[in-house]
């Protein structure tokens, strides 16, 4: 089963009253060890470099989100600036001029969406929660 139909539903879910499109890149990782489930190759992906995954997957797993306060939280090899954390399973990022990360966790993966600069993150935030919760209902 290929995971990557989920980023286009995520994109799709994050759609404004216009039609516009409020993400335009996303991916999903397991939350033991951060390995990939979605793909690289597809058109709208999030590309996880080196240890950013497993990195990711390390705080939400021992939910210690004190590595993104101190160091920000790597995406693409971006640095994006730790905005906060609700309820030890929701983190929001930004960089100026790159745009922000939202990332969630079901019980067993991690949904990673960006929007790009001058998108809404909140659009983001509901798109990525649409897959998260979904995940979590599905016991994942």
């Amino acid at each position: 089963m290929s995971w990557d139909s989920y980023i286009d539903n995520l994109l799709a879910q994050t759609k404004d009253s216009s039609g516009a499109a409020h993400a335009d890149k996303a991916c999903i990782i397991g939350l033991d060890g951060g390995a990939p489930w979605t793909t690289a190759g597809h058109a709208n992906a999030l590309k996880l470099q080196g240890q950013e995954g497993p990195n990711i997957a390390r705080c939400f797993k021992s939910k210690d989100f004190t590595p993104f306060m101190s160091g920000g939280i790597l995406c693409e090899s971006t640095k994006y600036q730790f905005l906060r954390e609700e309820d030890k399973k929701l983190v929001l990022g930004k960089k100026k001029e790159h745009g922000a990360i939202t990332l969630q966790a079901s019980k067993t993966a991690i949904v990673i969406g960006h929007c790009p600069e001058g998108s809404q993150q909140g659009n983001l935030n509901k798109g990525v929660a649409v897959i998260a919760e979904y995940l979590e209902s599905m016991n994942m």
